[in-house]
This record gives C-alpha cells, structure tokens and sequence, in this order.
C-alpha cells in the first residue's frame, strides 16, 4: 500500500475534478485519477467537456457563426466586407488553445489546492482500494481511502448499422477535428449534438443531412420552441429527416452510402464524412471487478441512493453515470453536494432546475417541466409568452427570431417551466432557474425591474404574459 487518503476520485471531467477541489477546500487529503490524453499523447485534465465536448464544440460554434454572419451582408445593412476566406486550419488552433489553456487552469487549481493527480486508468477494489495503471508505463500503484468518488462520464454510443472508423463513420469527438468541411455531410441524430455539429459544418460550406429516427423533434422540449427552432434549422439549410431508420453503411474509398428507411420505403445517402451522434452511455467498463459488488445495472448506470452513494460504503457515484441528464453542470452540482456530505454538510442537488441548452443558432434553453409534461400529470397551468421580434434590444442586434415561454401552475402562478429560443438563450435561462429555486411566481418576476434595453426584458414580459399584462404585444384574451 503506498499511499492512502481521505478522498479518491475516479475520473477528471465537471463531476470529478469540481468534487476533487470541493473536497481538498473542505480540508480533506485527496487525489484524482484519469486516462485522457490530448491530441499530443500527453496526460491531460477535463475529461470529455473540456478536451472533446462542450468547450471545443462551442469554440467552432462561435468562430462558424462569425464567420457567416460576415458573409452575410444583410445582418449588418451598410457594413459590408471583401475578401473574406476561411482558414480552417487556424480555427481548428484557436478551438485547441482555448482548450489547452482550460485543461491548464485546472491543473493549476489542482496545484493549488494540493490534489494529488496521477494519470492513469483506475479499477476499484474492494474495502475502497484502488489500482491504477500508469499512462506511458507498465508500473501501477495500489491506493485507498476513507471515501472513493466515481466520476468516469459517459463515451458515444455505436450502433451495429454504422461502425465507426474514425475516418470516414465517426463519433462527435472526431467530428471537431476535421481538417475541411466535408461537401456531403450525414449526421445520425438530431439530437443536441447532432444539430451543433451540423450548424458547425453547414456554417463552414457543408451540405449537411440528419436522419433522425423520432418522428418527433426534440421531444423534451415544448413543442411552440421546438416547432420554431426547426423552421430555422430548415432555414438555414439543415436537411432533417424524421422517422429515418439507419439500417445500413457501406465504406467506399472516399465516401459512405447510408441505407435508411423512411415512411416505409428503403433510401440510400451518399456523404463524405458520416457522424454518428445517437447519444450517450456511461463508461463504466472494467470500473470495477465483479467481486467487489458494485451495483451497475445494464445499461452501465451506477444504482446510487440520495445522497449518491453507491451500494458499497463511502463509494459514491456522480455525473454521467449515475440517473439524470449527462450534462456538464448537472455533475458538477452533484460533485459538490458529494463532497459537502462527506464532510458531514448538506449536500444538495435539485434535480427539477438544472437547465438544459443547445447552442446553435438560434440558442434553445430550458428548465423545468413542459406543457406536455404538466398535462399529462394532471396539472392545471396558465402560460404567457413574448417574441424577440418586439424586443428593442434584439431589434437592434438584428436577432429577432425566437420567444420566451414562461408555464406557471394555474390557481397558485408558481413558475413550473421556462422555455427559451433565441439569442443568449443560454445566458438568459439562469434567471430563471434562480427564480424556480425560490419558487417564484410569475408575479414575482413582473415585479422585477429589468433593463433597458436588454434581451432578459423578453422574460420579464412574458411573466407579465402569464396574467395578461404584457406592455409591448397585445395581451391574449381569455
């Protein structure tokens, strides 16, 4: 036994390494243990959201969106631009210095605050041992500790009728390096990451089509925000066929023909590049050995109780595989409620605020329960909405597609859900978060005064909306 501490923590992405910092902050010995390495070879710190998910894909987002707006001479009438080129290249450097520069910051934050890192892949033991295998050499350590946290994230899922290759099939993690944007562009999913990807490419010249089994689309949003963010998917030249059923792939030389159904009737797609984007299943592979008894159930979730422990004492589990959306900040809360529980604090996450976000263009955002949902459970509601189109602010940026829906509970007016489509729709959904964890009202944030001009007087707008208020559309009657 060489070393034994008061925390270990598997994993080094949002959920393992903010759970590693809250602990060592609370005063407890602790290490991190992880196997990423970055395109160089060389250990590195953030776990998929930092070296292959949200901060890259958001990178390319920003640079591609710029860029089309430059080509674009009606977003801005009277400001026009020649010679304009894109340098793939050096926005794929960009995208990697932002990256580096995060991965180096929690390094830093780890030095400071004294947590031990070792880069390696982890097994749990039992009795809250754990062995690690060294990266770049044959030798491995035994540690253990009074607490073990589990925080190995999520990896994409495959599926039989596209098997990716990493050249030409290929996951969403590849899909960011890509050295020139694709002529043909098939996507499988029109999920989150399926739509970021194709905003990304079709922004930078590719003709990109999603086949999306659902018929449905985004079915955990509200549907009024889910039928205007396909008319502008559709606007922008997104090809998204629904009810398309991938049966088959074919590698060619230099391009893949997908065999789909659609409708009942079988089709084939000729692309250049093909990215799988089905979603994502936990990694949990060879985590633990079978004698040790931890409960995974078979979909590779962890079985955890409230307070994220797992069956075995002191293990606990959180992020992407445990129940709950894989999102970044969704594992970060649990990594801290994990760590305040050890230390004998309150440890707390609330489930029914964490807001959900895509970030194309226009950006989605949303937290709490839909129409659809509320319905289905019998609840009574009323709900008021506002359009970016009679928002000064947006007017002036020249960003009017999109609304605010704001559902409240009919007899009491608490907020039970916001829904958001359009510019700094990720930024927005914050104050609305905040005003569920209070348990506002709608009248509560009628009452709030806003801005002016500012995009959040959309959501104080469609909060007056709620009770017939709104001062700039004619409130609905009835």
């Amino acid at each position: 036994m060489e070393k034994y501490f008061d925390v270990i923590v598997i994993g080094a992405g949002p959920a393992g390494y903010v759970a590693a910092i809250r602990c060592a902050q609370l005063g407890m010995r602790t290490a991190c243990v992880d196997d990423w390495l970055d395109q160089q070879g060389k250990p590195t710190l953030g776990g998929t959201c930092l070296n292959a998910g949200c901060i890259p894909s958001k990178a390319l987002l920003e640079s591609s969106e710029y860029y089309i707006d430059l080509l674009d001479s009606s977003v801005h009438p009277g400001i026009s631009i020649k010679g304009i080129a894109l340098d793939l290249n050096q926005v794929q450097s960009e995208k990697n210095r932002v990256v580096s520069e995060l991965t180096g910051g929690i390094n830093s934050l780890f030095k400071a605050n004294k947590i031990t890192s070792l880069a390696g892949r982890a097994q749990l033991l039992a009795d809250r041992q754990v062995i690690i295998t060294l990266k770049n050499s044959k030798t491995s350590k035994k540690l253990s500790a009074s607490n073990i946290i589990i925080a190995t994230g999520s990896r994409p899922i495959d599926i039989p009728a596209a098997k990716m290759d990493g050249v030409l099939i290929v996951d969403s993690q590849s899909a960011l390096n890509f050295d020139q944007a694709p002529e043909r562009l098939g996507i499988i999913g029109a999920g989150v990451i399926g739509l970021e990807m194709g905003s990304i490419w079709r922004r930078f010249g590719s003709k990109v089509t999603i086949l999306e089994a659902q018929d449905n689309f985004l079915p955990a949003t509200d549907r009024d925000i889910a039928a205007l963010a396909q008319a502008a998917y559709k606007a922008q030249g997104l090809d998204i066929k629904f009810g398309a059923c991938v049966t088959a792939s074919e590698v060619h030389d230099k391009s893949v023909t997908v065999s789909f159904t659609e409708a009942g009737k079988s089709h084939a797609l000729e692309v250049d590049k093909l990215i799988v984007a089905v979603g994502r299943r936990p990694y949990t592979e060879g985590l633990a050995p079978a004698e040790t008894g931890l409960l995974i159930d078979e979909g590779g979730f962890i079985h955890v109780n409230e307070h994220l422990m797992t069956n075995l004492p002191n293990v606990y589990a959180v992020g992407d595989i445990v129940p709950g959306p894989m999102l970044a900040h969704k594992g970060s809360a649990e990594g801290v409620a994990v760590a305040e529980h050890i230390a004998g604090n309150i440890g707390h996450v609330n489930y029914s605020t964490i807001p959900s976000i895509i970030y194309t263009e226009p950006e989605i955002a949303w937290t709490g329960q839909t129409e659809d949902s509320l319905k289905k459970a019998g609840i009574n509601t009323r709900s008021g909405s506002f359009p970016f189109t009679a928002s000064g602010r947006a007017r002036a940026m020249r960003k009017t597609s999109g609304m605010v829906k704001i559902i409240t509970e009919e007899k009491n007016d608490e907020i039970l859900g916001v829904h958001i489509i359009g510019a700094h729709a990720s930024e927005l959904i914050a104050e609305a978060v905040l005003a569920m964890e209070y348990r506002a009202t709608a009248e509560d944030l009628a009452l709030t005064i806003h801005g002016h001009p500012t995009l959040s007087e959309a959501v104080h707008e469609a909060a007056l909306a709620v009770n017939g208020e709104a001062i700039h559309i004619v409130n609905k009657k009835g």
